[in-house]
């Protein structure tokens, strides 16, 4: 299991490369553009923070400690990705790339960083740093 959760986060940044290449149209499209558009552009929010967290339960399973410089570095690797969608995404005329959507996906990361530092280092969020635990434990 942790060999998978080593692996998500490299699986999960292929696909945001391939989706990033692709019109925003292709998988699915709604009836009502203005709430497609609205579901794709909320979508930011959370395309990122999930890569976070996908990183931080990655070097979860190190053996060495989850120390909060990993913490922070996890969060910058999430952003920087983040950066370089934007930018990969502003090759592609079928594509737009905006300080906006950075903005989303900054705001994603720092949710749940918020919650992510809770749970390991300050002892909120107890449930939380309870299955972080039990990933650390794998």
């Amino acid at each position: 299991m942790k060999y998978v959760l080593r692996l998500l986060p490299i699986a999960y940044m292929a696909a945001i490369w391939i989706m990033s290449s692709l019109p925003s149209n292709h998988f699915v499209e709604l009836p009502d553009s203005g709430l497609d558009r609205t579901i794709k552009e909320s979508l930011h929010l959370i395309e990122f923070a999930i890569l976070y967290v996908l990183l931080v339960l990655a070097f979860l399973t190190r053996r060495g400690p989850f120390t909060a410089s990993l913490n922070i570095i996890s969060a910058v690797i999430a952003g920087l990705y983040g950066v370089s969608d934007e930018i990969h995404q502003s090759f592609y005329p079928y594509r737009s790339a905006s300080w906006f959507d950075l903005v989303k996906d900054f705001t994603g990361i720092i949710v749940c960083f918020y919650f992510i530092r809770g749970a390991l280092f300050k002892g909120k969020f107890v449930r939380l740093g309870k299955v972080l635990g039990f990933v650390r434990g794998m």
